[in-house]
């Protein structure tokens, strides 16, 4: 995801296995009907009938093409509690003007996930928390570790992807040194997603470790069963913060529609609990603590 400052976390979270070789937009066929639809509540440029849903479609396990990511689920959630009859996508590739080509053109009217706090878009209530995590393999000498400024990770191999929050950390304690570092960018129509990689190399020995955005981690570590720890960064002491709220993004201009989501998220938050935690993200509530079973 990309467009602002490059710590910001939505734009680390979109960028993530994102399509950063394809510059062109595809509208899907029901999308461009909806195009031509009516306005919505108070003259706002949302569809009425159909969620317009802006999306990369190879990102997972947050959108894809074929549906299967867990926002491609939130969106169909939040199709069926606001009547709309269908969900459709207007695809485009996160990368710079991902927002500036798809939410801001009209061509959609809703981002699934997006970090609160970006001035880009307007942000409806978070519905989760997660954070960047550390993953290593159970049993290790890593156990017990909970901060980047651990001593015990003096001399790992650690992947982590470049420029994204954690490694300026890793720099403050000098673990760049013994580092791999991934890419940030990659097409991911042709190449397999840096957090799959990532896993796929801790578990060969290619690394000791792995710091990766938790969502992504938590959801390759279950497709790969790997065994492995997976702990929130959420002890810093100094830094730059590893945590963040995700909302879904809105046109500045559209407030009813943002107080539908809202509504949407307050009234269904068991309900989306359970769907990200079936897609193993690691869920932390305000006080740092981890969420692991939908609120009652």
């Amino acid at each position: 995801m990309t467009g602002g400052d490059a710590s910001k976390p939505r734009v680390i979270l979109l960028i993530l296995g994102a399509l950063a070789m394809s510059p062109a937009l595809a509208m899907s066929p029901t999308n461009a009907q909806a195009q031509g639809a009516g306005l919505g509540a108070a003259g706002e440029l949302v569809d009425p009938d159909t969620l317009r849903v802006c999306a990369d479609p190879s990102n997972m396990p947050f959108t894809d093409q074929s549906g299967q990511g867990f926002e491609n689920k939130l969106a169909e959630l939040v199709a069926r509690k606001t009547g709309r009859k269908s969900v459709a996508y207007t695809w485009f590739p996160t990368v710079i003007g991902f927002v500036r080509n798809t939410l801001a053109a009209n061509r959609c009217d809703v981002i699934m996930g997006y970090a609160q706090g970006d001035e880009l878009v307007q942000n409806t209530n978070a519905y989760y928390r997660s954070s960047y995590v550390l993953v290593h393999p159970k049993g290790d000498d890593l156990e017990g570790v909970e901060t980047i400024e651990d001593p015990k990770l003096t001399g790992k191999r650690i992947g982590v992807v470049e420029r994204t929050p954690p490694t300026a950390n890793m720099a403050a304690n000098k673990l760049l040194r013994t580092a791999k570092i991934y890419p940030l960018a990659v097409d991911t129509r042709v190449t397999p997603s840096m957090g799959e990689v990532v896993i796929k190399d801790m578990l060969a020995g290619k690394i000791d470790a792995a710091i990766l955005w938790g969502p992504m981690a938590g959801y390759y570590a279950k497709q790969l069963k790997a065994d492995v720890a997976i702990v929130p960064l959420v002890k810093e002491k100094t830094g730059s913060r590893m945590s963040y709220r995700i909302t879904m993004g809105v046109r500045p201009s559209d407030q009813e529609w943002k107080r539908t989501l809202n509504k949407v998220i307050r009234e269904n938050q068991a309900e989306i609990n359970k769907l990200l935690l079936d897609y193993n993200v690691p869920l932390i509530d305000e006080h740092d603590n981890a969420i692991t079973a939908a609120p009652g």
